[in-house]
């Protein structure tokens, strides 16, 4: 998917392969060292491994891909079609809260919002939680709701 979204973005923006070379040999999980390793000139990275290369002096975040791409549904949730028939209320459930999660990014600040995800992420700071909150915000990352157009 983020090699997809890349090069959706780079098509969108009017770059084609005579215009870059996109290595997609390396695994998504690899990429950072790779970078770090002096392959390739950019690098697709999430955050908060592109904040963290930034404040290591290995980089600099140029641009949102989420925003170079537009609207992509970037994480999904499959289900089966018998599952869906036979769990219905729990489908309901799933996506209640779902809605509820982004109704609290909307209406929140990326400091409280930085405070609630802390221990998902403990070797990062506070303060990068809330740039990392805050880059995500300002690219509107997340969605009204979990409706997705056509």
């Amino acid at each position: 998917m983020p090699a997809m979204v890349f090069n959706y973005a780079l098509y969108k923006n009017g770059l084609t392969d005579k215009d870059v070379i996109v290595d997609n040999s390396v695994d998504f999980a690899s990429l950072s060292g790779a970078y770090i390793g002096g392959q390739g000139d950019f690098v697709n990275l999430f955050e908060p491994t592109a904040l963290s290369l930034e404040k290591e002096g290995k980089g600099c975040v140029l641009a949102s891909l989420g925003l170079m791409s537009g609207e992509v549904p970037y994480t999904v949730f499959h289900t089966k079609k018998s599952y869906l028939e036979k769990n219905s209320e729990t489908i309901e459930k799933f996506t209640k809260a779902i809605n509820e999660g982004l109704k609290y990014i909307k209406e929140h600040s990326s400091s409280e919002i930085a405070q609630v995800i802390k221990s998902e992420f403990p070797d990062t700071s506070i303060e990068d939680l809330v740039k990392v909150v805050d880059r995500y915000k300002s690219a509107d990352s997340w969605w009204e709701n979990t409706y997705i157009s056509e």
